[in-house]
């Protein structure tokens, strides 16, 4: 009888590291910011620009618009995807509360080059970036 009682015990106990090992699945808001990342990463100026409302804001630093639509934000990173072959970008650290997703990141323009840092806030409705705003480091 204790066999019974202590079966469904080791079971629990046993599937516990297997649990706390798999990794949640990334809320929705942060499936557009992935993809544009995805895209940058490989110079996929049409996947890139496809993670984008036709709307989107772009900022410079909070308060500063710097350009606004899907077609402006194409031809902008479309130029420097073709003239950028080396370019990478690795997220250091990421926040995600609410709508936004705050990323941290290191961006390398070419090789043999220090990285830069960066800091970008995305804001996303509907599955796609509505909003962003990058905020450079004062030593930049």
């Amino acid at each position: 009888m204790i066999n019974y009682l202590l079966l469904p015990s080791i079971l629990l106990f046993s599937s516990l590291p297997a649990m706390s090992q798999s990794k949640p699945e990334a809320p929705a808001v942060v499936k557009p910011v992935e993809l544009q990342l995805k895209a940058y990463n490989s110079r996929d100026i049409d996947l890139f620009a496809s993670a984008f409302s036709d709307t989107v804001k772009v900022y410079r630093q909070p308060g500063v618009l710097t350009y606004q639509g899907r077609d402006e934000l194409h031809k902008r990173y479309g130029a420097m995807f073709a003239s950028t072959p080396d370019l990478h970008c690795e997220i250091v650290n990421r926040i995600v509360a609410g709508d936004v997703v705050i990323d941290q990141e290191k961006v390398q323009r070419k090789k043999g080059e220090p990285r830069t840092d960066a800091i970008a806030v995305y804001r996303v409705k509907d599955g796609l970036i509505v909003e962003v705003t990058f905020i450079p480091p004062h030593n930049q």
